[in-house]
């Protein structure tokens, strides 16, 4: 039961790894708060900063290194802000 109200944590963890991973500030607030608040909001603009920087959140990450390792690309690294 607790793991269900514990969604918006692993939420958090994995927007940590996003931001990280394309070098994007913290801003306006850290993560878990942003996920602790509304979590739908941050879900949804993490699918768009994947989308728009080439990825295809549907067929997960491994799908997506592999493509563009056959596409000779790296992961898209763009400007440090979040997009909308």
């Amino acid at each position: 039961m607790t793991s269900i109200h514990c969604g918006w944590l692993y939420g958090s963890i994995y927007r940590t790894k996003l931001r990280k991973l394309f070098s994007l500030p913290a801003a306006p607030c850290g993560d878990h708060p942003v996920h602790g608040f509304c979590c739908l909001c941050s879900l949804t603009q993490e699918y768009r900063e994947l989308k728009n920087r080439g990825a295809d959140p549907s067929i997960g990450w491994e799908a997506n290194v592999n493509k563009w390792k056959r596409e000779g690309l790296k992961p898209p690294i763009t400007l440090p802000t979040m997009e909308r």
